[in-house]
């Protein structure tokens, strides 16, 4: 089975990511979690660790200076400053995580800044008490993402400036 570059390029990026949350994670123990021993936990168990735990509450997350998750993370417009606020807001409302997308061509074209820029972001998001999950890959509208400058929001269309990941003509190709 052929595994194509963009592919190993992607499963790499998720492992990073990974890495990093965990590093970030002070109180990690066998006994906190439930998949750190291997072994399903009991009834108790379980029912134990869910009420130690607030409730999942959040949405999609996107900066208002982005009109995708390309502009989000690039790093010509990748503005923490933004970040900090939006995420003290959803803290403030009382969100604990947000869905935010990722984006292979930010990847591709700064590899060890756009790295640096999601430890950033996990680093914002835990000091506003968020977990994000991370969102790979997308098939809505726009078909050709491209680094550099965004086109301008469409009046009155919802999400006009969203891009695919990866996009045409990667995920036409059938052979990777």
């Amino acid at each position: 089975m052929k595994v194509s570059k963009y592919f190993f390029n992607v499963l790499l990026l998720f492992c990073l990511i990974v890495a990093e949350a965990n590093a970030q994670k002070s109180k990690a123990s066998s006994s906190t979690s439930p998949t750190a021993s291997g072994k399903q936990w009991s009834v108790e168990k379980a029912r134990q660790w869910y009420a130690e735990h607030d409730w999942i509450v959040g949405a999609d997350y996107l900066p208002s200076n982005a009109i995708n998750q390309l502009e989000m993370w690039q790093a010509s417009t990748f503005d923490s400053a933004i970040n900090d606020r939006e995420l003290g807001f959803a803290e403030n409302i009382g969100f604990n995580t947000m869905r935010v997308f990722l984006h292979s061509v930010a990847w591709k074209q700064d590899k060890e800044g756009f790295k640096k820029r999601i430890n950033t972001f996990l680093n914002i998001a835990d000091r506003h008490h968020i977990q994000p999950l991370f969102v790979f890959f997308d098939d809505c509208w726009n078909k050709v993402p491209k680094p550099g400058m965004q086109p301008a929001p469409k009046p009155g269309v919802h999400n006009s400036g969203w891009v695919q990941d990866p996009g045409q003509p990667l995920s036409a190709d059938s052979t990777l």
